[in-house]
């Protein structure tokens, strides 16, 4: 693929949408843009041997020429997008769920757009199809999750912690997240820890010092309950703060045991998940689970005991797997009937080892299965409530949270919605500033290796006292 602009500012958008339409790999596009007085001009000239494409587009705007510099990026932005979209669409007799939508946050860029008095929030819908070319379904998905978010609160002084354990007890087929499998770093495991305890008593510094108030804490991965009971003991004895929410991921049932349940109830843990992605066992042998679906029901059913909120997820378009098997489980869950449900779209990332072989996918069947779980978990009592997207998510769709009876976890809202402040620690870890007057993010990672992490904790811990300075 080729992709050349004279506003270089603008590329790598350029490059992210005519992915998303997953054109041939001798696809080149030259793209010039053009600006009078009150009017914006994107030309563009698409060639595609493969298809038998060589064609010009040229597209006019109107643009006021009185705005500042960030809102002129932002509008050139949008509308070159659109106006590629239009083309390309064209050409390829395709459309998108998203529209000219690329970016991981479709509800953050309607909610700004609300609060920043743009447009009102009963025009959320409209404006989403109108302007992005955003399909009715997606759009009015977009709504009712603002809608139904609950909790935000936009003060520079209430932040929230997450800590991350980048270990897993072996490596999924899809995934391409920066984590180890536990027999190749075990030996490592207390030393983590060690470090893991130093930054946070640094940051509890920090805390103290701005002052920050925390809100939520979130333990997330990789798999955290790959860890043994007195290791998440040792852990969770230096966590401190009284907070709204507490969430430890427990991904993996096969690591879920009774001592380490009793672990974070007795440090006050309320939100847990329990991730069995399929009920199908024949699929997670395939894709490099362990688990069986005896481990799901029993870990499930000791968590109801114990008292926690429980987060289940669950993939579409997962190999082998056709919308038959994924109504299979989704009837399965309903039946158990957690607190929140979370539906995923396969993403065939470039680190992950589906990559090199996607044969037994159905990608046509995932429409089915993702707008069949759209209309099957508000029926029975579920309610959108968080949305993300990913590169390379099977025909464009998105990821769901869903919640009932009120139970939401507020850090993925605060996530996803990038209105709180995030210190975080561990291997892979992403701080991020937010700065709500000044509508601006500053980010700073941890090294993403748990050797590095270990050998450079000391550097981090300088990085953040700088950065929260």
């Amino acid at each position: 693929m080729e992709i050349i602009s004279n506003n270089q500012d603008l590329a790598i958008e350029i490059e992210n949408l005519v992915d998303f339409f997953a054109p041939a790999d001798d696809f080149c596009l030259t793209h010039e843009e053009k600006q009078e007085s009150g009017k914006l001009t994107n030309v563009f000239n698409i060639k595609c041997a493969s298809l038998n494409i060589d064609k010009n587009f040229e597209f006019d705007n109107q643009f006021k020429d009185n705005l500042d510099a960030l809102k002129s990026k932002s509008i050139k932005k949008r509308l070159v997008k659109v106006n590629l979209y239009d083309a390309i669409s064209s050409l390829l007799n395709k459309t998108l769920p998203w529209g000219s939508l690329t970016g991981i946050r479709p509800t953050k860029l309607a909610r700004d757009m609300v609060e920043s008095g743009e447009i009102k929030e009963h025009l959320i819908a409209e404006t989403l199809e109108k302007d992005f070319r955003v399909s009715k379904d997606k759009a009015k998905l977009t709504a009712h999750i603002i809608k139904n978010q609950k909790g935000i609160i936009r003060n520079d002084s209430v932040i929230d912690l997450y800590i991350n354990i980048p270990i897993c007890p072996s490596r999924c087929l899809y995934c391409s997240f920066i984590s180890n499998e536990f027999d190749r770093v075990k030996d490592k495991i207390e030393t983590y820890i060690d470090c893991l305890i130093k930054e946070l008593n640094a940051v509890r510094q920090i805390i103290n010092q701005k002052p920050y108030v925390v809100r939520n804490i979130y333990i997330g991965g990789g798999t955290p309950s790959v860890l043994s009971a007195q290791q998440l003991d040792r852990l969770l004895s230096e966590i401190n703060f009284s907070v709204d929410e507490f969430t430890v991921e427990c991904g993996r049932a096969d690591t879920i045991t009774e001592e380490k349940l009793d672990v974070l109830k007795k440090h006050k843990v309320s939100r847990i998940s329990i991730n069995p992605q399929t009920f199908n066992e024949s699929t997670l042998k395939r894709i490099g689970r362990k688990h069986k679906n005896s481990q799901v029901l029993e870990a499930y059913s000791l968590a109801l005991e114990k008292g926690f909120v429980v987060n289940m997820d669950f993939i579409a378009g997962l190999p082998g797997e056709r919308f038959a098997t994924f109504k299979k489980t989704l009837a399965t869950a309903l039946e158990l009937y957690p607190e929140n449900i979370t539906i995923h779209t396969l993403s065939i990332k470039n680190g992950g080892l589906l990559k090199f072989d996607t044969s037994g996918i159905y990608e046509k069947d995932v429409v089915k299965m993702i707008d069949y779980a759209e209309k099957l978990l508000p029926e029975n009592g579920y309610k959108p409530y968080y949305l993300y997207r990913q590169k390379h998510q099977l025909q464009g769709l998105e990821n769901v949270g869903y919640y009932r009876d009120d139970n939401i976890c507020v850090f993925n809202i605060d996530s996803m919605e990038e209105t709180n402040t995030v210190i975080a620690i561990g291997a892979g870890a992403m701080s991020k500033r937010v700065f709500n007057i000044e509508h601006r993010i500053e980010r700073l990672p941890n090294p993403k290796f748990i050797d590095d992490y270990i050998a450079r904790v000391d550097e981090m811990i300088a990085k953040k006292n700088e950065f929260f300075k």
